[in-house]
């Protein structure tokens, strides 16, 4: 499974959760600690409970005090161990409710190669989503795309293996000092195999080519094959009295 690149802020991310572990004593009642970022860029922190009668990990306690704190969706999450343990991943338990709750969280997960991060539902793939949640989703975009998104210069994106489904959602903007998002619709999701692709079907309207946007796309999916299916993202962002 390939690593996401991870941003400065997804850094802090982790680096709070691992400095409140190596502040946990080492009793057995808190052991884990836990940071999530939200939209905003605040960082959130907790550790677990645990008691026999089933106290909740980090993640979940942590999930509560972002709520309380009147956060919206959750950006990113990790968590990590007492004793020197660090970075640890979430337990089935804790994947679940992210899923549900937070479906567009990225979640820190340790690996050979240092920390790595990877989208919540490929953490917990094939599985059960709770119909209820009413989640709010979020959609991402590099941060050089914020002007022309919030002008209407740009209406359209191409995604690989990134779910994105019609309706209401927050556009995030990956990395941004200032933290801005906008409020947004996904009006349509067009699916195509990447080797068929016309001009017309992605929208192009700014002067790339159809050949310019592949190799951009391979570029950005490394390994992505040239009959890989991709999905031609529409959406539209809300009066400007509502952008954050």
């Amino acid at each position: 499974m390939a690593s996401l690149k991870l941003f400065d802020s997804e850094r802090r991310v982790i680096e709070a959760a691992e400095r409140l572990a190596t502040a946990l004593d080492s009793g057995p009642n808190h052991t884990v600690a836990a940071a999530a970022m939200d939209t905003d860029g605040r960082i959130h922190e907790a550790v677990n409970v645990h008691h026999f009668t089933g106290g909740p990990c980090a993640e979940l306690v942590v999930l509560g005090a972002a709520a309380a704190a009147g956060a919206g969706p959750l950006v990113t999450i990790a968590a990590a161990g007492d004793q020197g343990r660090g970075l640890i991943p979430p337990c089935g338990r804790c994947r679940q409710a992210l899923l549900d709750l937070h479906p567009d969280v990225f979640v820190a997960v340790p690996t050979d190669d240092g920390p790595a991060l990877r989208p919540i539902r490929k953490l917990l793939p094939d599985t059960y989503f709770f119909p209820d949640a009413d989640a709010r989703r979020i959609v991402r975009f590099n941060k050089r795309y914020y002007e022309d998104i919030a002008t209407a210069r740009k209406t359209s994106s191409v995604r690989h293996d990134d779910p994105i489904a019609p309706g209401p959602a927050l556009f995030l903007f990956e990395d941004d000092e200032a933290h801005r998002t906008l409020n947004g619709i996904v009006t349509g999701v067009e699916r195509h195999r990447l080797d068929r692709l016309t001009a017309a079907q992605a929208r192009l309207d700014d002067g790339t080519s159809i050949e310019q946007l592949k190799s951009g796309l391979q570029g950005h999916y490394p390994g992505l094959p040239s009959d890989a299916e991709v999905d031609i993202v529409t959406f539209t962002v809300e009066a400007p009295d509502t952008v954050q």
